[in-house]
């Protein structure tokens, strides 16, 4: 892209044209000059007369590179920057015993856990220009990380996202009201929770209808989804003998609350049977929540001018050094 930033300099273009008719005028009216022995002696068609052309017109056209220099052409180069007030997005996770469960139908018989992680990773990767939280939670809930554009730091802080962090127990209210409590600050016209678990509340001091009223009175919309299905699968488990290994137990999930608390919040409930259908509902919610984002663009320029200047001294150069060699002189 390239600019003048001296644009009415151009105008001084319609000189050239205006001195070469005029010197050729003149040229007419001088007393004759001997240039050349004879017209014979002019440079024969071909090649060697269109070099005797070129170096006639080297003044001019560096006459008119110079102008163009004193016009300042700049390059540009575009960027822009954007407004990323869009969407706030806080992703609660449980991270409960009962998400050991190897139901999910991943490669290597990964926990659902494990799922919701790699599928959340996707979902982060995808929406660069939203802040994004993590809460974690068991039989109590944690800020992970708190709302934030630095999407590196968060999948980091994701991935250290593991059993272990807080007490067994599924705090489903605790788990969505410090997600709310995340937004409470937020001034983006969207805030969003994304609410995932497998449903089944035991633990916290804040029922899960109560936490969905809270966010629906902070304007929050919540997502919810429920992962895994009621049967007999593999749950890793610390023996204290033999350490960590899998055993076979029934999992049971319960869809009633997160059924509701998507109704009361005007958002949806999920159900997400599999690590393909979980990626599915993040790519859904991914299409659901999108904002506008207005681009401030800016462009940064850089002057080409000294290049021009440049081309114009190499042809004044060769004029220079073909008049005082072969160019004008009687062979």
């Amino acid at each position: 892209m390239i600019r003048f930033e001296w644009p009415w300099v151009l105008a001084l273009l319609g000189i050239i044209p205006v001195l070469l008719v005029w010197r050729g005028r003149r040229a007419d009216t001088r007393p004759p000059a001997l240039l050349w022995g004879s017209a014979t002696s002019l440079p024969a068609p071909g090649p060697m007369r269109w070099l005797w052309l070129v170096v006639r017109l080297a003044p001019w056209a560096a006459l008119g590179l110079a102008l163009l220099a004193a016009a300042r052409p700049q390059r540009g180069l575009e960027q822009s920057e954007v407004d990323s007030r869009g969407v706030d997005i806080v992703l609660a996770i449980d991270i409960s015993p009962s998400m050991r469960a190897g139901d999910m139908g991943a490669m290597g018989g990964a926990d659902r856990l494990a799922v919701a992680r790699a599928t959340a990773r996707d979902f982060i990767k995808g929406r660069p220009h939203d802040r994004i939280g993590l809460v974690g939670f068991a039989a109590t809930a944690f800020t992970q990380c708190p709302l934030t554009l630095d999407h590196e730091t968060l999948q980091d802080l994701l991935n250290q996202l593991d059993f272990g962090l807080a007490e067994d127990g599924t705090a489903i209210g605790m788990g969505l009201a410090t997600a709310v409590q995340r937004l409470h600050e937020s001034k983006t016209p969207s805030k969003v929770a994304v609410l995932l678990t497998d449903g089944e509340n035991n633990r916290g001091a804040v029922d899960p209808l109560t936490a969905a009223d809270l966010a629906r009175a902070m304007g929050v919309r919540v997502y919810t989804v429920l992962v895994g299905r009621p049967t007999v699968v593999p749950v890793e488990v610390m023996d204290p003998a033999l350490g960590r290994t899998r055993v076979m137990q029934e999992v049971s999930v319960d869809d009633r609350p997160l059924i509701e608390i998507a109704r009361r919040t005007h958002g949806r409930f999920f159900r997400a049977g599999d690590a393909a259908s979980l990626a599915n509902i993040y790519s859904e919610i991914d299409h659901l929540e999108r904002a506008p984002i207005r681009a401030l663009v800016y462009r940064e320029y850089k002057d080409v001018g000294p290049l021009l200047l440049a081309l114009a001294a190499i042809l004044l150069a060769f004029h220079g050094w073909s008049n005082a060699t072969w160019a004008f002189r009687v062979p």
